[in-house]
């Protein structure tokens, strides 16, 4: 698997660098938005399976790193991004899932040192798969527009909706929750019909279905 990888900060540059190594991950390392840019967009070579991007890059440490991945994106439809994040920006994270298609990840930096959960978030996306950060979620379910709607969930449906739209499949709900698949199934049609979404067995579907909806 071909990564880019945009993080300013060398230390965790490199320690980012050696875990996709050491999980035979081929990596190509940038600093700064420029590099980012010249390396997401040069056409003379493959597209990368999936770029690791942080959101704020030098020069400007604004937005440099996310508006390179969505300029890539652009001139190459369905490139995956894993976007990293040191705090819970919900314009960010809206801008990421605007195009209404997978590939697309969304980590606060806070979860990289869990070597696993980051390499398995890495992998989801660059085959396909959405990936967000539980805090992102909350602050989506949080919002005034959505609550509307999210207020007639009740306690345990909400934490399956947050599960359900970090990526998870019912398996991996019922585990975490110590429930049943069947209770999972039972509550996730229970999220669909107070949401008003058509449900879908088809995992990455049914996270941005639920995203989709709680970020209008």
């Amino acid at each position: 698997m071909r990564v880019v990888l945009a993080e300013d900060l060398f230390l965790l540059r490199d320690g980012l660098t050696r875990t996709l190594r050491e999980h035979g991950c081929e990596v190509v390392a940038v600093d700064n938005g420029p590099s980012l840019r010249q390396v997401l967009l040069d056409e003379t070579v493959p597209a990368p399976d999936v770029a690791v991007v942080d959101v704020r890059l030098p020069p400007t440490f604004t937005d440099e790193g996310l508006q390179a991945a969505l300029e890539a994106r652009r001139r190459r439809p369905g490139l995956p991004v894993l976007v990293l994040s040191q705090y819970v920006e919900q314009l960010y994270a809206n801008e990421l899932l605007a195009g209404g298609e997978g590939a697309v990840g969304y980590l606060l930096k806070d979860r990289v040192t869990d070597t696993a959960q980051f390499v398995d978030a890495v992998r989801r996306v660059a085959a396909g798969g959405t990936v967000m950060d539980p805090q992102v979620i909350s602050r989506l379910l949080s919002r005034g527009e959505a609550r509307g709607t999210t207020d007639s969930l009740t306690a345990r449906e909400r934490d399956v909706l947050e599960l359900m739209a970090a990526g998870r499949s019912n398996a991996a709900i019922a585990s975490t929750l110590h429930i049943s698949e069947s209770a999972v199934a039972k509550h996730t049609a229970g999220i669909f019909a107070k949401l008003g979404i058509g449900p879908s067995a088809d995992d990455n579907r049914r996270v941005l279905a639920v995203l989709a909806h709680l970020k209008r």
